[in-house]
């Protein structure tokens, strides 16, 4: 079965039948979630959707690599971009956590590699038997949110990293 908020925008569709849930390994992939997701925060899913192409634009085709690298005119170039959310603390997160990024690869070999350790490298499928019983967050995400947090990462909170991890396929949410 499909949760309804896969058929409520095309653009939900296509995400939902072509993204979410299906395990990633790609760091740069993996960046960009984190990004989209710690934008939604307060926001919807299909706002940053909407959005998704100009951040993809604004932000170097989330190239991790440059925007750890970020200086003061970039970030007022992003406070003025209509692309993005304009929210000080959203943005600076994404220079922030770019540089927090790359310090995890340099640890681990990859953030793929960190993020999926968690779970022995394998998903976590669970099954329910209505949307409204699935869960905002888990223990799995405020672990994780916990040491990305102790690492110095901003907005990844376990809410926003339990739709992160949805997204990039490691929580695999089914209906019954």
């Amino acid at each position: 079965m499909r949760f309804s908020w896969a058929d409520s925008h095309p653009l939900m569709t296509e995400y939902y039948d072509n993204e979410w849930g299906i395990p990633s390994h790609d760091d740069t992939y993996l960046f960009e979630m984190l990004v989209l997701e710690g934008m939604q925060a307060g926001l919807s899913w299909l706002t940053i959707l909407k959005r998704r192409e100009g951040m993809r634009a604004a932000l170097d085709q989330f190239d991790y690599q440059k925007i750890a690298k970020y200086e003061a005119d970039d970030f007022d170039r992003l406070m003025t971009s209509d692309a993005m959310i304009k929210n000080k603390l959203k943005i600076g997160s994404i220079i922030n956590n770019a540089q927090k990024f790359i310090e995890i690869q340099q640890e681990f070999g990859s953030f793929d590699r960190y993020i999926w350790s968690f779970t022995d490298f394998k998903p976590v499928i669970t099954y329910f038997e209505e949307e409204s019983l699935v869960p905002a967050d888990n223990a799995l995400s405020q672990q994780i949110s916990k040491e990305l947090k102790k690492r110095g990462f901003k907005f990844v909170g376990p809410v926003i990293i339990y739709g992160f991890l949805g997204a990039i396929g490691i929580i695999q949410d089914r209906l019954r």
